[in-house]
């Protein structure tokens, strides 16, 4: 039933049952008093989400006499998982070794697990803690981290939790033990989520002589032939400055360039053609940009590379899908509002080198500079 049913079911008003249910604190003479936790036993053939002492007994009975779980699940009309999960968890080994399962334990332990508020696991464990936040520091996302807990303590369920768990430390703040300065190092940098926006009108940009991106070649769309780029500008304070990201398909590897005179088609064309012209010929084989007018010089880049370039269909960045979650990345090195004008060429190798040595979840956690170096091994 929903609380206003069952309120009127008993007979009683809501404001009522909200004290019941809620307790209430204490006022002028009327002391305070907890919620009624007592609940009334299930009727007979009537389901609650917690398995009864009643079920627990059955369940011992039906093992003692080898019945299957399916079949116990069948008898109570509950899901073979649940009694596999509660068989499992409450049951206990006696002195000679042998495994028992006890109904009125499980129904101790059972309570016991029950009450809320609990402590959290990332509270509880400083081992765990200190992890999470070293490695937080070095700007790693909490996917990343859980997989390398399970990675480095592959035998200890303690040392193990989800990335959302470390999300909602991050998010909640009460009594986690994280420090409050760490949500800065999520890639947003906010301290809570946000519902997502529709994207704003994008303007029409045209390019002349361009070849769009249904003419490239197969191989760069399945990420199996190495030497494909996609490339991008992320843009400073009032977008006076600007940095060049490339990032190669297949193994994601970044590449930073340094646009000290500006933006424009000439000086990005020639700083392109400084960073891709050292490159091996097997890493050179088509580069991916956007509708920008920054790359309305990509012949000439092209006749001085050998390298082809693609534009995507306008306002769909999905299309260079690796660029724009790289950009999203280095936002948190260069901040949006900021002059990056004045980062010089060797910072920004000192970025890319940390980005291409983090392991990436699509590379099944190897690192951008290892696939990398296995290409040029090969």
């Amino acid at each position: 039933m929903s609380f206003v049913e069952a309120a009127r079911a008993v007979g009683i008003s809501t404001r009522t049952g909200e004290r019941w249910r809620n307790g209430r604190g204490a006022s002028g003479r009327i002391k305070a008093y907890p919620p009624i936790n007592a609940a009334p036993a299930a009727e007979p053939g009537s389901l609650s989400r917690y398995l009864r002492e009643a079920e627990r007994v059955h369940i011992a009975d039906r093992l003692l006499e080898k019945a299957t779980i399916r079949a116990i699940a069948a008898e109570l009309g509950r899901s073979p998982s649940t009694i596999s999960r509660e068989v499992r968890r409450n049951g206990t080994v006696l002195a000679d070794g042998r495994w028992h399962y006890r109904p009125y334990t499980a129904q101790r332990r059972a309570d016991a697990r029950r009450p809320r508020p609990k402590t959290g696991k990332i509270a509880k464990t400083s081992e765990l803690r200190d992890f999470i936040q070293s490695h937080l520091n070095l700007r790693w996302s909490p996917e990343q981290i859980c997989h390398a807990l399970r990675r480095r303590f592959a035998h200890r369920p303690d040392m193990h939790v989800s990335h959302e768990t470390i999300y909602q430390a991050l998010y909640t703040q009460g009594g986690t033990g994280l420090r409050r300065e760490l949500p800065r190092t999520l890639r947003t940098g906010r301290a809570r989520r946000l519902p997502r926006r529709l994207a704003d009108r994008r303007r029409f940009r045209a390019v002349k002589n361009k070849v769009m991106i249904s003419q490239r070649p197969r191989e760069a769309a399945d990420r199996t032939v190495p030497g494909h780029w996609e490339g991008d500008l992320i843009l400073g304070r009032k977008k006076h400055s600007a940095i060049a990201t490339l990032v190669e398909r297949s193994t994601r590897y970044v590449m930073l360039v340094h646009l000290p005179d500006g933006y424009n088609s000439a000086a990005v064309r020639d700083a392109l053609i400084a960073t891709i012209n050292p490159l091996p010929p097997n890493l050179k084989r088509s580069l991916t940009w956007d509708q920008g007018t920054e790359m309305a010089a990509h012949r000439g880049f092209s006749i001085a590379t050998n390298v082809p370039v693609y534009f995507c269909d306008p306002g769909s960045p999905w299309q260079r899908g690796s660029n724009e979650n790289t950009n999203g990345l280095l936002r948190q090195y260069f901040p949006k509002g900021t002059d990056l004008s004045t980062h010089t060429p060797e910072e920004l190798q000192a970025v890319a080198a940390e980005l291409n040595n983090r392991p990436r979840k699509t590379l099944d956690w190897a690192t951008p500079a290892e696939r990398l170096h296995k290409l040029l091994a090969a």
